[in-house]
């Protein structure tokens, strides 16, 4: 498959590991005034450049909270200093994807590996905080969207950003494993005020992903009161879709029907896709695709199933 191209490259994190929280790759900054705690999450898979950009963007700008605590991150190092620019795709993970372990059977389990250790190191840096945007990309170039559970403070603080102007809302959980936005009690309705959210910000190595994430960053301190509000994106039609079923690729013989990149309709019953002897079909009318893969995997995802919300 053609890759796409590559406007935005890893650069040397090495002088961001001294953090000042005991845990390497973590900063946290504290007003002295009363205000939430917010953390800004990067590289929870190694090849989603545009959240090392948002965060180094604080750092080296020396942003600090005007209220509350402001923690950034740099999740999964080992992976993204993995990077090979002849294979840029592969420094997503090294052996488990960081984003579907947090959950106690992980993190408390018998395995192990470099992911596992990781998310175990920062176990204690997402229970602290009380909002997190965790910062991510997408392999094939779709419309930035949000993710976040079907929880009304995570749609309220996602609609009054803005920006992404797409959805994806996760009603009963991502279906293929346990993320960071939906650890503790950041997974469950509750009656905490705790906003958790995935910001997908574009295509991986497109400049306009790192310019869109930085942007949601400060967009998403500002909502909380830790820096000024940046100017206002103008207005767009918010769209909302509703996560049906998650599949995986189960087989070495995956196909699409067709070409897909992300977005794309299908009527009820209509074949999306064959894999081996099982076939995937559209659970209802309008159904759209997110993040179809770009090179199927068995044992990863293949592809979100949604439905129009709104």
């Amino acid at each position: 498959m053609t890759t796409p191209p590559l406007e935005v490259l890893p650069r040397d994190l090495s002088a961001y590991r001294q953090g000042n929280t005991g845990v390497d790759y973590v900063h946290r900054f504290t007003s002295g005034k009363p205000g939430p705690h917010v953390l800004i999450n990067a590289l929870t898979h190694g090849n989603e450049i545009c959240g090392m950009v948002a965060a180094t963007h604080l750092l080296d700008g020396g942003v600090r909270p005007k209220i509350g605590t402001l923690t950034v991150s740099f999740a999964n190092v080992a992976a993204y200093e993995s990077f090979d620019i002849e294979r840029p795709f592969e420094s997503r993970q090294l052996v488990h994807n960081m984003n579907r372990i947090w959950s106690t059977d992980w993190l408390d389990g018998a395995e192990d590996s470099p992911e596992l250790q990781r998310a175990r190191a920062l176990r204690g840096v997402v229970e602290a905080a009380d909002h997190i945007l965790d910062i991510h990309s997408t392999s094939q170039a779709v419309p930035p969207f949000w993710v976040y559970p079907a929880f009304s403070r995570n749609a309220a603080v996602a609609l009054a950003i803005g920006r992404p102007a797409l959805h994806l809302v996760m009603p009963r959980g991502l279906g293929s494993g346990t993320p960071l936005i939906q650890y503790g009690t950041h997974g469950s309705e509750g009656p905490g005020p705790g906003v958790a959210l995935v910001a997908e910000c574009g295509q991986h190595f497109q400049q306009a992903s790192s310019d869109l994430a930085t942007a949601v960053t400060l967009d998403f301190l500002a909502h909380f009161g830790l820096v000024d509000a940046p100017a206002k994106a103008p207005a767009q039609p918010q769209l909302r879709f509703e996560l049906l079923e998650t599949h995986l690729v189960r087989t070495t013989d995956f196909h699409f029907t067709r070409p897909l990149i992300g977005l794309e309709s299908f009527a009820q019953g209509e074949l999306i896709a064959t894999d081996g002897p099982h076939a995937i079909v559209a659970p209802c009318n309008d159904c759209t695709v997110f993040m179809p893969t770009r090179e199927p995997i068995v044992g990863r995802e293949a592809v979100y199933l949604t439905k129009p919300l709104d």
